[in-house]
């Protein structure tokens, strides 16, 4: 009974216990929908608005056009900068910048990450950082796509190194990331110094015309270093980099048209290397003849015409998403589908330098053969090349080495690989375009396909100098060289074709080409000759 009475007093204090949670309680909750209305609100209203009249998107926004209605989850809203240099430990906003979290897209899960450039320009601390890095890792430990918005003026210099740690943190998940799953990059306003590296890394970079810009640095470093007067859109806008550097795999209107062109090229692609691309339900039929394909190559072997009508009447509906369309035009990249299964479609274009390869040809065709071998998507080469280009620029702008990347990403792809000659295939430029030689798995040549070591007036002005009759070595040199029979005697195509009959022969190569498994030799990497 003693020590009954002993804990008594304790009793009603516990009785008090409850009320004094709930104030508590309470308060936390006030705190907690002050700062989220702080975080929605980023930067402030002043900000918001300043964004607006520029004609822009703040990142909540555009997270709200990109992904599904109501599957966003954000994560680290309450994070905030723990730097107290040049009076930093005076400002804090709620997020620190950058909204990062989880959603959907068509109803698959994506990771992604929107930098908020109301807030200290959208500049990255070492805690902005942490976000992006953490779902950065997700993304790698679900096999889910990694999204960038980018929008940003570039490292925190109050920060110091710690910033610049920060990039290479992302960075570094960045390269751990490629080729496990896809990621990609939205530039969305500034993108500037290192920050551009993250962009580079990723598999496709996208800009928004008239208000994005990357470089490493600004027209006014130009200006002290070169004397150079540049703009902001001629060093480093979509322009530039879409038709000029490559930087860019392409170019929209505005913030809204990029985040729904970016939903639709995610319909084409697997979420991880683990899996295959989504296989939609087509409405064309595999079987469809194409009567149009039988007169599309013009009788004279110098008249060009579009290597992109062939892949639109080819594909299901005739839906293309081309990627790169300004860049290296003499080539075509993009992804379709066939049967329903997505494809990657590489076309030499005749309108273009007639269809040669050339340094940036090689590497655009390069790059895109290895995204698609990465992700388990089976690809079209439709060829028609004259040879490499000649002259002195390309050989001293290293056309060898750059020739080859094409070269090796075909040879090294171990997806399912299909080519289909509509015209020329002279010279190296026939091995390079996946030939039977480099381990493709089905070639075919259509009754206008020549196949030759080069042209037959090179060749008869080779092989026949101070012949009085070239002419007539012309026409047999044609017969005997410049026609698909003497390849597919040997076996290097696997038929000459009637190309109203493409459509059907592919989809149904493609149907037995799901099973393919190809071992080859153990190694750490290859050494592509970068």
């Amino acid at each position: 009974m003693a020590l009954l009475r002993m804990y008594t007093p304790y009793r009603s204090l516990v009785k008090l216990l409850p009320n004094t949670r709930t104030a508590v309680t309470s308060v936390v909750l006030e705190r907690l929908e002050q700062k989220k209305e702080e975080a929605l609100l980023g930067g402030g209203q002043r900000r918001i608005e300043a964004q607006h009249k520029k004609g822009k998107l703040t990142a909540r926004e555009r997270i709200e056009v990109l992904l599904d209605e109501g599957s966003f989850e954000e994560w680290d809203r309450l994070v905030e900068h723990d730097c107290t240099d040049w009076g930093m430990d005076q400002t804090h906003f709620a997020g620190d910048g950058v909204v990062t979290g989880t959603g959907t897209i068509n109803g698959r899960q994506v990771f992604l990450f929107s930098q908020d450039f109301t807030v200290f320009g959208g500049s990255l601390s070492a805690a902005y950082a942490r976000k992006i890095c953490k779902i950065m890792d997700k993304a790698e430990m679900v096999g889910a796509p990694l999204l960038g918005l980018n929008d940003s003026g570039g490292a925190r210099i109050q920060e110091g190194v710690a910033s610049l740690g920060g990039y290479g943190d992302i960075f570094y998940r960045n390269v751990k990331l490629s080729g496990v799953v896809p990621q990609i990059s939205l530039i969305m306003g500034p993108c500037a110094g290192g920050a551009v590296y993250s962009p580079a890394i990723t598999d496709f970079t996208f800009m928004v015309k008239g208000t994005s810009h990357m470089f490493i640095t600004g027209p006014d470093v130009v200006k002290q270093v070169t004397n150079e007067a540049v703009t902001q859109e001629e060093l480093g806008g979509s322009g530039a980099h879409c038709g000029t550097s490559g930087c860019a795999a392409g170019a929209c209107e505005n913030d809204v048209h990029l985040l729904l062109q970016t939903r639709r090229l995610m319909e084409f692609l697997p979420s991880s290397n683990q899996e295959k691309a989504p296989i939609r339900e087509a409405s064309d039929p595999a079987d469809r003849e194409i009567p149009a394909l039988d007169n599309i190559v013009p009788n004279s072997p110098i008249s060009p015409y579009d290597m992109k009508h062939i892949v639109e009447f080819l594909v299901d509906d005739g839906d293309f998403y081309e990627i790169m369309p300004d860049y290296a035009k003499n080539i075509v990249v993009g992804f379709a589908r066939m049967n329903g299964e997505t494809v990657g479609i590489v076309g030499n274009q005749p309108l273009v330098a007639a269809g040669c390869l050339d340094i940036n040809a090689s590497v655009k065709g390069a790059r895109f053969v290895r995204f698609c071998d990465s992700f388990n998507i089976p690809l079209i080469i439709l060829e028609d090349v004259p040879g490499f280009l000649p002259g002195t620029q390309q050989e001293h702008g290293g056309i060898i080495k750059h020739g080859a990347k094409l070269l090796y990403a075909l040879a090294e792809a171990t997806v399912p690989k299909l080519t289909v000659i509509t015209r020329k295939a002279y010279g190296g430029a026939y091995v390079v375009m996946n030939s039977k030689h480099i381990g493709a798995d089905v070639n075919y040549a259509w009754p206008s396909s020549e196949i030759a070591v080069m042209g037959s007036k090179g060749a008869v002005a080779i092989i026949c100098r101070g012949d009085p009759d070239l002419a007539k070595r012309e026409e047999e040199y044609i017969d005997t060289f410049a026609n698909p029979f003497p390849t597919a005697k040997k076996g290097f195509v696997d038929d000459v074709m009637m190309p109203r009959d493409t459509r059907k022969r592919l989809c149904a190569d493609l149907k037995w080409l799901r099973n393919k498994k190809q071992n080859n030799p153990w190694r750490k990497h290859g050494n592509i000759p970068l």
